[in-house]
């Protein structure tokens, strides 16, 4: 997630070519193997079909909101952003004067408040600038205490990994699980980049399926990303339903139980660099993955009713944008299968 379109993060051409080594061991939409693996455990709080919003703990040019002012659409509001510490792995958060609270008190209460509503609120570890390793076995335990304390403290229901600088898939699940066993029903969110999800062999792929057992959903940011393969290998160029639909099915087929994908994209134009959709093509992508309708040239080779849902960067960038993608991916959302 960017904290100003002007930072936007770029994929460079060599990272970019990579995908093509992970396209050997990416499944064709007509020949994957269907899952027979038992869905994964939903967190209570969490409804079938959910969207996702990160909340700016921040000004930088999108609408100034408390929490009390984000979209009712949004179901999953992921606080952004937990900032790291002088220890390794550990986080911690501070409230940004910027966003207009009084005190933090105010703050918890909306977050109370939120969640009396039915809604989950979470702390976001990561964004563009983030800069939190967890690479062995004290870092991992400082970052569950860490997590485990924040939740304690201002009462969110869990955790979201939005790590983009790369993490260590057997110390992040290492630490996930903790946070787990310390809370029991968490909501466990993830929006790696779109390289970081061209194959089960990728690091942020092995941390999802490493918690697919309490892992509440990934929202792929489908955006400043350039072209990606598609689970049929061909390669897809963002900004187009066949983007959307073609990465999703790499991680519907490549061991994640729909109710675990979601599609992320940019609320509008000035919320990204690159790859901002209208939500007519989001909607279209949705209906495609769920009812193979509003599919491009790529149609997948079954359809998933279970699919989570949708996600964005970011509530306040939907509030400049007249609150566009809450209304109409949110209420999409909300009506699939």
């Amino acid at each position: 997630m960017v904290r100003a379109p002007s930072g936007t993060a770029r994929r460079t051409l060599a990272k970019r070519l990579l995908t093509g080594l992970a396209a050997a061991v990416l499944v064709s939409a007509g020949t994957a193997p269907i899952s027979t693996a038992a869905p994964a455990a939903d967190s209570a709080a969490v409804p079938k079909h959910a969207v996702t919003g990160y909340w700016q703990n921040f000004n930088n040019g999108a609408t100034v909101q408390k929490l009390k002012d984000v979209n009712d659409a949004y179901d999953i509001i992921a606080v952004s952003f937990a900032d790291a510490t002088g220890e390794p792995g550990a986080v911690t958060f501070h409230l940004d004067p910027a966003v207009g609270y009084g005190s933090v008190d105010d703050f918890k209460a909306d977050i109370k408040a939120k969640q009396a509503a039915g809604k989950s609120v979470v702390v976001s570890v990561g964004g563009e600038k983030g800069s939190v390793s967890v690479n062995d076995d004290a870092s991992a335990k400082n970052f569950a205490d860490s997590v485990n304390k924040l939740m304690d403290e201002y009462g969110f229901n869990g955790v979201d990994i939005d790590l983009e600088n790369g993490l260590n898939s057997t110390y992040m699940t290492q630490a996930l699980k903790a946070v787990h066993a310390a809370h029991g029903d968490v909501v466990v969110t993830m929006a790696p980049q779109t390289i970081d999800m061209q194959s089960p062999a990728n690091e942020y792929f092995k941390t999802a399926l490493g918690i697919k057992d309490f892992l509440t959903v990934v929202n792929m940011q489908y955006y400043n990303s350039g072209s990606m393969n598609g689970c049929d290998g061909k390669v897809y160029a963002q900004g187009s339903v066949d983007f959307l639909t073609s990465l999703a099915c790499i991680q519907l087929e490549g061991g994640l139980d729909p109710s675990q994908v979601g599609i992320g994209v940019p609320a509008s134009s000035r919320a990204a660099g690159s790859g901002y959709v209208a939500p007519d093509v989001v909607n279209a992508a949705l209906d495609c993955l769920t009812q193979g309708t509003g599919c491009g040239s790529f149609k997948p080779s079954k359809t998933y009713p279970g699919l989570r849902g949708a996600m964005t960067w970011s509530t306040n960038w939907d509030a400049a944008n007249g609150n566009a993608f809450a209304s109409q991916v949110g209420g999409h959302v909300h009506g699939l299968p």
